[in-house]
């Protein structure tokens, strides 16, 4: 029997991230009869570096923050040393410093992974347009990231492939609900959930803008969770208290129970101006919450409007507020869409299908460069 093939893959960091756990999703799922994996953090150890541990996954973090150039040639030692065949690298840093250290260590193939249509910071794209030569393949999460990379980084179709994300649905589904009570939340109100970061990306002021019409205006006995932190919570906070809200809205600060918050909440509301392929998505559609989310990159994919969830239009409040008030008016409709959404994250959104989408890709790769 040949040898396991070495491998390298390298990410940022490995805090609970939603790339970062779709690293380790992925690779402790690889075939170890065919492939030989060694993780590289660019930071300092992660809590997912346990995960890694347990699975028997070497890793190595190399303790760099985001301005240390340096650590390319760090990188480039620990590559020379395990020789691998590939590299596959994950997010901007580790995809730039990755390209970089693999070439100058004499890695055969090298990959990117694209998780956003980046919007916000043009230097990025700028970076990667810049050293786009020493990259094999780009890989997307999205077919409308991918068309979103092709376009900005001026690529050929044939330089990008598209492995979505994946879920645990069977495990979500089983989670017991979390007890709203505990955080304030009367028995029988509707209860909205938002997770993930307080960034201007994510879209909160309209969802606090449209939550307020909801409450104030509508009357309507709901309340807001919101699981997560970042730079806009002290102005959120001071938007939600100028208004009354306090009662209404309970800060959950970072959750390690999304699957029990979603188990029990009434809907889940992701009002992001972009995204890639959103992991809580996924995790609401396995869940069977029902979701409101705005039309943009990756959740078009996942979401059918009015089949397997509602879309509104992105950086428009009015337009939540009234995507919003059709779903709350609409609980048997609710129970029907997210019946499908959860059928369709178990049967086409798995992590083995992920793994193995990896898998092939590498395959391909590596035969061609043979």
């Amino acid at each position: 029997m040949p040898s396991p093939t070495p491998i390298a893959l390298c990410i940022t960091d490995l805090d609970r991230g939603g790339a970062e756990r779709a690293l380790v999703e992925v690779v402790t799922r690889l075939d170890r009869q065919e492939w030989a994996p060694v993780v590289y953090c660019l930071g300092p150890r992660g809590e997912l570096v346990d995960s890694l541990d347990q699975a028997g996954i070497e890793s190595h973090c190399l303790n760099a923050t985001p301005r240390d150039a340096l650590v390319v040639f760090r990188l480039a030692k620990q590559l020379r040393r395990q020789q691998p065949a590939l590299l596959q690298s994950f997010l901007f840093h580790a995809n730039l410093a990755g390209r970089l250290a693999a070439r100058l260590a004499g890695v055969p193939v090298v990959l990117s992974g694209i998780r956003v249509a980046e919007r916000e910071k043009n230097w990025h794209l700028r970076l990667e347009r810049w050293t786009k030569r020493l990259v094999d393949r780009h890989v997307c999460v999205s077919q409308s990231v991918a068309d979103f990379t092709e376009k900005s980084l001026q690529l050929r179709p044939d330089q990008l492939s598209v492995i979505p994300n994946g879920v645990d649905a069977e495990a979500i589904a089983t989670t017991a609900p979390a007890d709203l009570a505990s955080l304030g939340v009367p028995a029988g109100a509707e209860t909205l959930l938002f997770a993930g970061r307080l960034h201007p990306q994510k879209g909160l002021s309209d969802l606090l803008n449209a939550f307020q019409q909801l409450v104030t205006v509508d009357k309507r006995d709901l309340h807001l969770l919101i699981a997560g932190g970042g730079p806009l919570e002290q102005l959120a906070r001071k938007f939600v208290e100028a208004r009354g809200l306090e009662s209404r809205v309970h800060w959950l600060g970072t959750r390690r129970d999304l699957p029990a918050l979603m188990r029990a909440s009434t809907m889940l509301v992701l009002p992001s101006l972009w995204e890639g392929m959103p992991n809580v998505v996924l995790e609401a559609m396995a869940a069977g919450l029902p979701v409101v989310a705005t039309a943009v990159d990756g959740t078009q994919e996942l979401l059918a409007p009015r089949a397997t969830g509602w879309l509104c239009r992105p950086g428009d409040a009015e337009s939540l507020t009234t995507t919003l008030r059709e779903a709350l008016d609409a609980p048997a409709a609710r129970r029907e869409l997210a019946s499908r959404a959860q059928l369709t994250a178990r049967k086409h959104f798995t992590w083995n299908a992920s793994a193995e989408g990896y898998a092939r890709l590498w395959r391909e790769l590596l035969g061609d460069r043979a």
